[in-house]
């Protein structure tokens, strides 16, 4: 009998609204340390994407599914309970749905990859948590700007314009850089001038491939990987959204019987 399991229950969907607690703790913490907080208008300031958006979106959901469903075990709330099943079933078919059309439209979504790419770009210095993350893209796939180290001719201060006087001038941020294993201490200016090299010179200082098709060829080396993850993610949603459905049966039926 599904109350046999209550208390599992209860701990699944309690360890679910923690985390989200945690996510959105650690994004406003995030805003606040870049002074958002104390000046709400600054978040539209940014050209490029927030990586903390990330952290309040999925906090925020995962809080708010936790919380429905928590609260609508313990106090045997069949509304919450719905709630938490209606809601986990739409976003499993926006995922899938998102799934079918990544698929249908491969050659969109890496126009749209590429514009979001060299939009970031663009806003490489506004934001260091952005920073962060396109080093960090750069540094495991290898790659340098969304097709080439060219596309950094986007951003201010590594464009290789005359008017531009950075000294980061015609180069790459220091992800793009290969990496010497000698090295223990990172080389900041590694980059420096690397795009006024001739071409095959530059292949020695820094990554001249593109992250649209270096994280394609990730996709398909690790493919079976992912597939695995994605298929994981669903049927733990439709656990949770049976698990709700029958737990609201039982309850209901047990109402019935008084």
């Amino acid at each position: 009998h599904i109350f046999g399991i209550f208390p599992y229950i209860y701990t699944a969907f309690f360890l679910f609204q923690f985390l989200g607690i945690t996510f959105l703790g650690i994004g406003l913490w995030a805003w606040n340390e870049k002074g958002v907080l104390s000046n709400i208008s600054s978040i539209t300031d940014l050209g490029g994407f927030d990586p903390v958006w990330l952290f309040l979106v999925v906090g925020g959901v995962m809080f708010i599914l936790g919380f429905a469903g928590c609260i609508g075990a313990l106090r045997e709330n069949t509304f919450l309970l719905k709630f938490f099943s209606v809601f986990l079933g739409i976003i499993f078919f926006l995922e899938l749905t998102a799934g079918v059309l990544a698929f249908v439209f491969k050659d969109w979504i890496k126009d749209q990859l590429y514009f979001f790419i060299n939009n970031n770009i663009r806003a490489y210095r506004d934001d260091i948590d952005l920073q962060n993350l396109i080093d960090f893209t750069q540094e495991y796939w290898q790659c340098c700007g969304a097709f080439g180290a060219d596309d950094w001719n986007l951003n201010i201060y590594f464009n290789c314009t005359d008017s531009n006087a950075s000294r980061e001038r015609c180069g790459v941020p220091f992800s793009c850089c290969t990496k010497d294993p000698a090295e223990d201490v990172i080389n900041t200016q590694c980059g420096y001038d690397a795009r006024q090299k001739p071409e095959v010179d530059q292949q020695i200082v820094i990554y001249t491939k593109g992250c649209v098709p270096q994280f394609e060829k990730w996709l398909q080396d690790n493919l079976t990987i992912v597939a695995g993850i994605f298929i994981g993610i669903a049927l733990l949603q439709i656990f949770g959204i049976c698990l709700a459905q029958n737990l609201v049966s039982d309850i209901e039926a047990v109402r019935a019987s008084w």
